[in-house]
């Protein structure tokens, strides 16, 4: 019986793990994340190397966080995987903003399209103040 429920656990474990890679890769092939950076970094020819890094960080991620894999890192060092996390995200948002078309709609209907700027603005700097009060506020 043991063996059974062991079986099942890891059926539906490598089920779960696909369902949910499958969804993250289609999200990411739908905003087209992989080639939109290639073409605003003018790397076209690194794109292989963007596939790699974000299945390499991926595997990497998933170990991690299945066997509590942590780095012992002194505070002042652990901006920098902050860092790399707020990239990714940033990006992850960008792109679906863009993908939805979402602020020249919006400016346009609340007729502020000569505060375009400004309210890209307000959203980034929103986002960064809201990452470092949660950083340094929510994580003590």
């Amino acid at each position: 019986m043991m063996y059974v429920q062991g079986a099942l656990q890891i059926i539906l474990g490598i089920a779960g793990g696909v369902a949910v890679g499958g969804g993250v890769i289609a999200l990411f092939i739908v905003l087209d994340m992989i080639p939109r950076l290639a073409q605003l970094t003018r790397t076209y020819n690194k794109s292989r190397a963007y596939e790699k890094s974000m299945i390499l960080g991926s595997v990497v991620g998933t170990v991690a966080d299945f066997w509590n894999i942590c780095l012992p890192l002194p505070g002042v060092l652990t901006w920098i995987p902050g860092l790399f996390c707020g990239v990714f995200i940033g990006l992850l948002a960008a792109a679906l903003t863009e993908v939805l078309n979402l602020l020249p709609i919006l400016a346009k209907r609340l007729h502020m399209t000569v505060y375009m700027f400004g309210l890209l603005m307000a959203m980034v700097l929103g986002k960064v103040t809201g990452s470092f009060f949660d950083w340094f506020v929510y994580n003590r």
